[in-house]
């Protein structure tokens, strides 16, 4: 009898605490959080300035990789530190670089006004693509 009671308080911790975190992050972690297929939110605006910070809280690999329409003089930006789109593409697709893992983060600060699209290069096909609006 006691042993059942036990795993049923038990159980119920585990679900309650299954909401806090996911993969390693806390919600305050991160400003946008990667899922399985979707970047939550998929727009985020900020302040000239600021830095963003992306939470993998899914179960699998993903990469933030800006589209090269950015705004004139801004900085462009991929997980990896890639200089461009094409270069960010062609490491992802000879060595996975650019990865971020499971309970991972990245982030960049955005100095430029303006609209900056960007994707996940193993889930763009199915939809992973944000934009963050500098204002």
């Amino acid at each position: 009898m006691y042993r059942r009671g036990f795993l049923a308080a038990a159980g119920a911790s585990v679900v309650t605490l299954a909401g806090c975190t996911v993969g390693g992050l806390s919600d305050g972690d991160y400003d946008i959080g990667m899922s399985a297929n979707e970047f939550l939110p998929q727009r985020y605006v900020i302040a000239a300035g600021e830095t963003v910070v992306w939470g993998n809280n899914g179960s699998r690999g993903h990469t933030v990789t800006a589209y090269e329409s950015l705004p004139d003089d801004a900085a462009y930006f991929a997980s990896g530190g890639f200089d461009s789109k094409a270069e960010a593409e062609g490491e992802w697709a000879r060595t996975g670089a650019g990865n971020i893992a499971p309970g991972s983060t990245f982030e960049h600060t955005f100095e430029t006004v303006g609209e900056y699209p960007y994707y996940c290069i193993p889930h763009e096909d199915v939809g992973m693509v944000g934009t963050i609006v500098v204002e």
